[in-house]
């Protein structure tokens, strides 16, 4: 079983109906507000250590998590600061993962151009001029992986950990089946 080591959860969910960024942005220490440049507040946090922004329409994204426990920590952070702002936040807001990006080795090299024959040309992007890596599409789980010659891989677009483990062992027994894991 190849283990994989998740890099960060993109999550969002809605705190509230409205959020005054104004007030927020004079409240948060820490907060970065520039409505000129960016419609939303960055909220950042050291532990655990994520980065939230925040929209006037009451939705937050949450990025920068390595596990799913920190979102919901995060989460309940920024409600519970809100609350003391007197915004009227939802009970246990819904949250939504968009978005996980893991890493694996698969433990062997990889002849690239090899590679990208062998799992077929129609799920592959491969120009090493452009790029130093092989973009694999996924359809089951919808993942796109990044592979290296190294023998590691980038796994982005997974919405569970579960997923990005079955994608990365999928992977990993199709480039063994081919012959094409050194």
């Amino acid at each position: 079983m190849t283990e994989i080591k998740v890099q960060n959860i993109v999550a969002s969910t809605t705190f509230a109906e409205k959020l005054d960024l104004d007030i927020i942005a004079q409240s948060f220490e820490e907060s970065e507000y520039e409505p000129e440049q960016f419609p939303g507040l960055v909220y950042r946090l050291n532990n655990p250590k994520t980065a939230t922004l925040l929209f006037r329409s009451g939705k937050g994204n949450c990025t920068g998590a390595k596990n799913v426990e920190d979102v919901r920590k995060t989460v309940n952070i920024i409600a519970e600061k809100l609350k003391k702002l007197n915004v009227e936040v939802y009970k246990n807001p819904e949250i939504i993962i968009q978005n996980i990006v893991a890493t694996a080795d698969l433990g062997g090299e990889l002849n690239l151009t090899e590679t990208a024959m062998g799992l077929g040309l129609e799920n592959v992007e491969y120009e090493p001029e452009q790029f130093p890596g092989l973009v694999y599409r996924v359809k089951e789980p919808k993942v796109a992986m990044l592979l290296f010659s190294s023998g590691k891989i980038v796994c982005a677009g997974a919405r569970s950990t579960e997923d990005a483990s079955k994608a990365v062992e999928k992977l990993s027994k199709e480039l063994i089946s081919l012959g094409l894991l050194h």
